[in-house]
């Protein structure tokens, strides 16, 4: 049995999530890049490449290897968020099971696992290897296999004689999920603690099946103890390790002193450190030797940040449509699920959204309003091309195409069935993307969403009359959720500057006109917030994003026309895909344009001349770790380290991140490109993207545990 840790590497051009893809190709090709590299179009340009044990020899031009998939829970939203049912099937795969469920003997064909390194998953491997289930075994772990498991797999399996029957044991370092090109989290724990985890509030709590795992209760809950806050510690660092070697590339490392994400920064050095002695001596590795690898002069930033710098936007309503789908929708690894009213029943209907749908690709980072509008362009597209085929073709539908004339009609019909796919598809994607704003539509109009953004756009100008005025008699006769009210009252008290806080008299009020909306365990979650804030005496951990930022045009720069100029137009043109009416009323108004503290705190860690002073000033006394130099010459935020421009960088909150934070770094990282500030690229991640609701489910926890 060989033993043997992939050496990884990609093109600085490539995403996050194409390099993830690229070696999730290749794993399935057997863990060569004979055909990795070749299959499909979300993988990149360049192999990814990841030196293995020895397998047969496969040219680029044969047929795939037909093979079983064996996968586990992990293993399984690992490739969902990345890969669909017929990538696999391009890829050779001919069935993909799960581990511990019952599996039929396939004698004549490979099997590649990928399953977390468990001691039951080995068990059942072991068990596998013994009853002979298939012809060959490709073992590959989604993170390192942990010294003594792999010893116990090497026991089991020579106690049973089956070591000839496994052809590769491989670490993979795939231990993280990549719903967007630019967007990661981390797996949750193979074990998660049930006494630290999030409960759901008692109105509208809308998170996975298995309830979302959140590293910040873990972290902050006063029942944890040191031991397990390592334990976390090591899981985050563990799966953060697996992001860079992924990448292949070795990053400066900067973060904030005196809490977890030091801790994981420190933690996560060390294992590069290693890694790098490890590669020095002979065993490889699993950095690169080329651009921004071992060697390279230009090098990626890995800013990691506590969650407590900005928790309103974790909280925060959001007009962009990825964030809105998430807050007011069920979204998970990419599936959003939508109820509808058919026939006086209730029906639930799921759309899988990736970057190959196109509309997906290009909208959801954008305002509400401009999706809106380019449905209405899309489908004026598809009307007009499914018209010139009908048209040419003398037929009356795109359903009779079938009924051409073949005799006088063979070149259009050659035409028609050509296009016919594209054009089938396309309106797949719209119809998708019509029933979802639909969804959104009316959640906007039942709860008054536009409403509540707009006023915490500019939350730090509301006073504590007007925003009880809005529990009391919510505006336009909308009617928002106890959990809408109880987010914008959190947001509102995180806001003020503590020079003026919220009296005990107002914070009674407003507790008062929530109970009277229904919320009674969620003020566990305000009685957290409050605690936190007096403890950590946090001046303004929301209060920097009242107002514009300077530099920057409008995210939605040319839309002065508003919301109200878009309603006739798109309602007239959508009443046949059931969006009658449905606009009108919704608020005339489009987002500003402005920094998030995480942003800004980026902004002046990558592009320093651009960055505001206070922002600097915090940035300067960050630490500063190189895993390439030597202990004895690293600095603490100062010299070498302490203004650098960094054209690439990667974020990583600790304690849970979410769509507006990552909507706004992006849209950063765009205008930085366009202002002479040149190009920037940058990733974000978490270690749990949550909703505004999961994350107050998360509070209340520490709550009501405090």
């Amino acid at each position: 049995m060989n033993t043997l840790k992939p050496s990884t590497g990609t093109t600085a051009s490539a995403s996050l999530q194409q390099a993830q893809t690229t070696a999730l190709l290749a794993l399935l090709n057997l863990n060569t890049t004979a055909g990795a590299s070749q299959s499909l179009s979300l993988s990149s340009s360049g192999p990814h490449s990841r030196a293995s044990t020895p397998a047969p020899p496969q040219a680029a031009t044969a047929a795939p290897v037909w093979k079983v998939l064996v996968l586990d829970e992990q293993s399984k939203d690992v490739l969902a968020t990345v890969l669909r049912v017929q990538d696999l099937r391009d890829m050779g795969v001919t069935l993909h099971v799960q581990l511990h469920a019952n599996r039929p003997a396939l004698t004549d064909v490979p099997a590649v696992y990928l399953v977390s390194p468990t001691l039951a998953n080995i068990q059942r491997i072991a068990e596998d290897l013994a009853n002979n289930l298939y012809e060959s075994f490709y073992l590959n772990f989604t993170s390192p296999l942990p010294r003594a498991i792999l010893e116990e797999l090497a026991a089991l399996v020579a106690k049973d004689g089956t070591q000839e029957l496994i052809t590769q044991v491989l670490d993979q370092y795939l231990d993280f999920l990549v719903p967007s090109p630019s967007l990661f989290s981390l797996l949750g724990p193979l074990k998660a603690s049930s006494t630290t985890q999030p409960r759901s509030p008692t109105s509208g709590f809308k998170g996975s099946p298995f309830g979302p795992y959140s590293s910040y209760s873990t972290l902050n809950a006063p029942q944890t103890t040191e031991s397990e806050i390592e334990e976390e510690i090591e899981r985050i660092a563990s799966g953060m390790f697996s992001v860079v070697a992924t990448t292949g590339q070795i990053p400066y490392i900067r973060c904030p002193r005196g809490n977890a994400a030091e801790m994981v920064a420190k933690k996560l050095e060390q294992k590069i450190r290693d890694q790098l002695l490890g590669s020095s001596r002979g065993g490889g590795g699993v950095f690169s030797q080329g651009e921004g690898g071992i060697g390279s002069l230009t090098r990626p930033l890995l800013v990691i940040m506590d969650r407590n710098i900005d928790l309103v936007s974790m909280l925060s309503h959001s007009w962009t449509y990825q964030a809105l789908v998430h807050d007011v929708l069920e979204m998970r690894l990419n599936r959003v699920t939508v109820t509808t009213t058919e026939n006086s029943r209730q029906a639930k209907k799921s759309y899988d959204l990736d970057s190959k749908d196109f509309f997906w690709a290009k909208n959801a980072a954008n305002p509400f309003p401009q999706v809106a509008e380019d449905i209405d362009t899309e489908l004026s597209r598809y009307k007009q091309d499914a018209a010139d085929i009908t048209r040419s073709t003398g037929v009356s539908d795109m359903s009779d195409v079938s009924q051409i004339d073949l005799s006088s009609n063979a070149q259009h019909l050659k035409m028609a069935i050509t296009a016919l796919p594209e054009l089938t598809a396309r309106k797949a994607t719209i119809d998708t993307h019509m029933n979802i704003a639909t969804a959104l539509l009316s959640s906007i109009k039942a709860r008054g969403l536009d409403e509540l953004f707009q006023l915490e756009e500019g939350i730090g100008k509301q006073s504590p009359a007007a925003i009880l005025e809005t529990l009391r008699h919510p505006p336009s006769g909308s009617s928002p959720t106890g959990m809408d009210r109880l987010r914008l009252v959190i947001i509102y008290y995180l806001s003020l500057p503590q020079s003026n806080p919220l009296s005990k008299e107002h914070i009674a009020e407003m507790e008062g006109e929530l109970k009277k909306a229904g919320v009674t365990d969620g003020l566990k979650a305000f009685e957290y917030v409050r605690k936190v804030r007096e403890i950590m005496q946090m001046s303004t951990m929301g209060g920097s994003i009242v107002g514009g930022d300077k530099g920057g045009s409008s995210i939605v720069a040319g839309w002065e026309g508003g919301f109200g100029a878009l309603s006739n137009r798109f309602t007239d043109r959508l009443k046949e895909g059931g969006f009658d009416n449905l606009l009108s009323g919704v608020k005339n108004f489009l987002p500003q344009s402005k920094n998030l503290p995480v942003t800004r705190l980026v902004e002046a860690l990558m592009d320093p001349s651009s960055a505001a002073t206070q922002a600097l000033q915090d940035t300067d006394e960050y630490l500063f770790l190189d895993p390439r130099q030597p202990r004895s010459t690293q600095t603490s935020g100062v010299g070498k380290g302490k203004r650098m421009v960094h054209s690439e960088g990667i974020v990583f909150v600790v304690g849970g991140g979410s769509y507006v934070e990552y909507t706004n770094l992006m849209e950063w990282a765009g205008r930085a490109g366009t202002s002479g500030g040149g190009a920037k690229k940058v990733t974000y991640g978490s270690t749990e993207i949550l909703s505004p609701e999961e994350f107050v489910g998360v509070l209340e926890s520490l709550g009501g545990s405090s």
